[in-house]
């Protein structure tokens, strides 16, 4: 019931931060998702730099991100560029991974096959290694989205945009008055925004997979 009333009296002010949370979780990953391909695709036909980009992205995974973006406070300051660059840091890293796998597990014969019927490398890599590995791909893409989403609350603590304002708000202020209800409708509209996310990349999928390939 409490949590319903401070819900009720304050659904512009949610609906924004919600936008806010939503935006910059779809810009991050996506700016992240285009540098993770550009650098999958520079590597992953090279062995060694492939193997080294791999390890190295799964490494930095377990990079703190509050230490990260404290880090980025030095340089950038506070608000939302420090908040940008972490989150885009961390969106590329779950989709180099799954590109360079995806693409390295496309079976040679097909390669051959493309070649043989005088396919360039560039049509080859857009038309036949690309859309064999979009659905590791895009299961990457997905897995960096539900962590970015996450991870996005944290960029409160350098007053970056979002819903995480409200859970550091909440906690900091417990014991008074809807503290704990701040902290809960923020944490459940990350939550919702996951979802959402989520349920738009399913969609995305079986709209763009290949019925052979799903």
């Amino acid at each position: 019931m409490h949590l319903w009333n401070y819900v009720r009296g304050r659904g512009g002010v949610l609906t924004f931060l919600t936008y806010q949370h939503a935006s910059l979780a779809f810009q991050t990953v996506l700016i992240g998702t285009v540098v993770a391909m550009i650098i999958a695709v520079a590597v992953y036909r090279l062995p060694l730099p492939a193997a080294l980009t791999l390890t190295s992205s799964r490494v930095a995974l377990t990079i703190p991100s509050l230490a990260l973006l404290a880090l980025l406070l030095v340089p950038f300051g506070l608000g939302v560029t420090p908040s940008f660059l972490m989150l885009a840091f961390f969106a590329m890293l779950p989709v180099i991974g799954n590109a360079i796998v995806g693409l390295r597990s496309v079976p040679a014969s097909v390669i051959e096959s493309a070649r043989g019927i005088g396919l360039s490398r560039r049509r080859i890599l857009f038309t036949v290694e690309l859309p064999i590995a979009w659905p590791v791909i895009l299961t990457g893409i997905r897995v960096s989205t539900q962590m970015v989403v996450g991870v996005a609350a944290i960029v409160a603590y350098v007053l970056g945009p979002g819903l995480g304002s409200l859970i550091f708000n909440g906690l900091s202020r417990l014991g008074g008055a809807n503290a704990l209800e701040m902290a809960l409708t923020g944490t459940i509209l990350i939550v919702a925004v996951a979802l959402v996310f989520d349920a738009l990349l399913v969609l995305l999928g079986r709209l763009t997979i290949a019925k052979g390939l799903s």
